[in-house]
């Protein structure tokens, strides 16, 4: 475990955290058991895939105090546990009432009120549908926020969120990166709520296979000649219904990635629902909207959505050459750049709006947004609430939105041992930095320092290198507050995940 928070006049790095997974022999720990977490989790139980993780983030924009969204059920009971931590800390099994509850319009309807079959629930089925108080289905507080064992960190600078929760016992990570803009608000939103949506639907995935499974079973008990062998994922003896699910196959890993996508689309209808509730009184959340880059990490498989410009870039060696006869680790986008400075986003935006000439204005979506996909901006998305803007804030000719989209980039990739680490980072990283400068900025300073912070050094020499840019000192620059910063460089934040379980010594471990 390490990590520093420095919070001085002098806008240094406002969040840094750090996570060291226990090693093998290291006795000294005492490791949790009975560890509680989702059954979707459980799916396939492994050891983990990662080393250690850090993560570092700085402002320019000046942070405001919490905005209570939702009338403060939100902002004023979440978001202050995770500003700034200085490391990882263990989360206690306790059921809590999932804070969705708060902003959820339909959550008393109940499963008995349906007519659909197992296997196509996650088609026809609403996150509401479910009563939280349902034992026979998946309920919000089945999170694995409340698991024994889990891990989280997180915090905040400028208008970006960051959140890290990990359970190295039962081999999984999530990592997620929130870039809000023109306020804080969407943001902050996710940071309370897309973690806990999301094992929701991690857990309405698992019974949905158990059901599966019942059904099977109870053919086989009408057929007894049934006998099916599962290889990759199918059946090798051609049957329509196998007992067994196979959940490493392609098809699980895309009905996960499914699940991700249910979540971010859930949190979009809710975000959108309480902006249309308080834009009376705050007119502004209708602008209000933030990028999303999320990673799950579940055994050697790594699940990645992005929404925005954010980007996750994994460093590998090519397959078959000798490590130490090369510099180092190649860089490998895994993300999806969604602005208009991207030609297929662009071509795509300007052929859904065949109709509207001012589509695309001063290289912005409307003249607005360089983003053409992100969590929120509704008065890009709905008529009615870009009238509750006046003036010069009002897009004029809003011809047929939606013009931004949450449609998420989903991406699966399995780890091997060619793999050495994966950064995420903000848009503002690689304003200064490419694909390649950063794995090997990353992959340098892991040399240098094995068991150093990565995330906090990417972070430095960004300063570093925005100083040079402007000509000043970089003890200059970082004597410029933050809100008067941004003309020098943006809200930056970095994690990195150093991935293999070989990387990772019982003498570098520290107990939690």
């Amino acid at each position: 475990m390490y990590g520093e928070t420095i919070n001085d006049s002098g806008g240094e790095i406002k969040v840094s955290f750090g996570y060291q997974c226990k090693g093998k022999n290291d006795d000294s720990c005492d490791k949790s058991k009975g560890i509680d977490i989702p059954s979707a989790i459980k799916l396939r139980r492994s050891n983990s895939s990662f080393a250690r993780l850090s993560g570092a983030a700085i402002s320019a924009n000046a942070t405001l105090a919490n905005t209570n969204i939702c009338n403060g059920l939100i902002g004023a009971e979440i978001l202050p546990t995770l500003d700034s931590p200085n490391s990882f800390r263990r989360i206690p099994s306790s059921p809590t009432i999932s804070k969705l509850d708060f902003l959820s319009s339909s959550l008393q309807s109940n499963l008995s009120n349906l007519s659909c079959s197992p296997s196509s629930l996650t088609e026809t089925l609403d996150y509401d549908s479910f009563s939280p108080k349902s034992m026979s289905t998946p309920s919000q507080s089945d999170s694995f926020l409340n698991g024994m064992g889990v891990q989280v960190a997180g915090g905040a600078a400028g208008e970006d969120r960051v959140q890290a929760v990990c359970s190295e016992e039962n081999g999984w990570l999530f990592c997620a990166i929130y870039d809000g803009f023109n306020g804080r608000d969407a943001a902050d939103f996710l940071a309370g709520t897309l973690y806990e949506t999301i094992g929701f639907y991690l857990n309405l995935l698992d019974w949905e296979l158990e059901q599966e499974f019942i059904k099977a079973s109870d053919y086989m008990t009408y057929d007894k000649s049934l006998y099916c062998i599962l290889k990759d994922g199918n059946c090798l003896d051609g049957k329509p219904t196998c007992v067994k699910v196979d959940r490493s196959c392609d098809l699980f890993k895309q009905r996960v990635l499914n699940s991700l996508q249910h979540a971010l689309s859930k949190s979009e209808n809710d975000f959108l629902h309480m902006v249309e509730q308080e834009m009376e009184d705050r007119p502004d959340l209708v602008s209000v909207g933030s990028c999303v880059l999320l990673v799950l990490l579940h055994g050697k498989d790594l699940y990645v959505l992005n929404v925005g410009d954010s980007r996750a870039v994994l460093a590998t060696y090519n397959e078959g050459i000798d490590i130490n006869e090369i510099e180092g680790p190649q860089a490998v986008q895994l993300t999806d750049n969604h602005t208009v400075d991207n030609d297929i986003e662009r071509n795509q935006l300007l052929h859904d709006h065949p109709d509207d000439p001012y589509t695309v204005v001063a290289g912005k979506v409307k003249g607005k947004l360089k983003v053409t996909r992100a969590l929120g901006v509704g008065y890009l998305k709905k008529k009615n609430l870009n009238d509750a803007l006046m003036g010069i804030l009002r897009v004029h000719n809003l011809t047929s939105p939606p013009y931004v989209s949450v449609q998420p980039s989903l991406y699966v990739h399995e780890i091997s041992d060619s793999d050495y680490f994966v950064v995420l980072g903000s848009d503002g990283l690689f304003d200064f930095f490419s694909n390649d400068e950063v794995v090997k900025l990353v992959h340098s300073y892991i040399l240098r320092v094995p068991y150093g912070d990565p995330a906090k050094f990417l972070v430095e020499q960004l300063v570093v290198r925005a100083a040079d840019s402007a000509g000043v000192s970089m003890e200059e620059l970082m004597s410029v507050p933050a809100g008067r910063r941004r003309k020098y460089h943006d809200d930056v934040t970095v994690i990195v995940i150093v991935l293999g379980t070989n990387k990772c010594s019982s003498k570098a471990s520290t107990c939690l």
